[in-house]
């Protein structure tokens, strides 16, 4: 569904005595009156669309302005579907993490980062675990180290409250 939103003055709703007229190819018409453009334009059955307000005299067009504001919503909306939201994805572990265990999460990190997506990797310290918090940031490091070759470490290892976390994303 399209919406078609007024932002441009059209027809009556200009305010200039006189204006420069451009044609629906494109052409030239100098500079005329309103009331003569508007009725050139009426008279092709098509809209006086102001373009340039701020140029003296001000710029017409006279185009078919629903058609206009089709396409230019319909130009919105591919743009739109071109552009891919980044996503932060979560990695949790914890600061005594078994080899495989690190094998395994350096794998699926690797593929979120591949598909464009930003990492939170974060060391979650349980009871005594956060008296040894230099274990959770060693942990973190051996990430950054497994991952340096497809990514830079956004923010530097951060301990608030029980967790730890760093952030990586992919390089340009």
């Amino acid at each position: 569904m399209f919406y078609i939103k007024q932002e441009l003055p059209i027809n009556g709703n200009i305010r200039a005595k006189e204006v420069q007229l451009i044609g629906a190819e494109g052409e030239k018409l100098g500079v005329l009156s309103l009331r003569e453009a508007l009725s050139i334009a009426e008279e092709k059955n098509l809209d006086l669309v102001l373009v340039a307000p701020q140029a003296q005299p001000p710029v017409c067009k006279i185009m078919n302005y629903g058609k206009y504001k089709f396409e230019q919503a319909k130009k919105e909306k591919e743009a739109k579907k071109k552009q891919k939201a980044v996503e932060i994805k979560e990695v949790r572990i914890t600061p005594n993490i078994e080899e495989h265990d690190f094998s395994f999460k350096a794998k699926n990190i690797r593929k979120f980062i591949e598909d464009g997506n930003k990492v939170k990797i974060t060391v979650k310290f349980r009871g005594r675990e956060l008296n040894n918090s230099k274990l959770g940031e060693e942990m973190l490091n051996k990430f950054v180290e497994e991952l340096s070759d497809i990514a830079n470490l956004d923010r530097s290892p951060k301990l608030e409250g029980r967790n730890m976390f760093i952030m990586l994303s992919k390089k340009a």
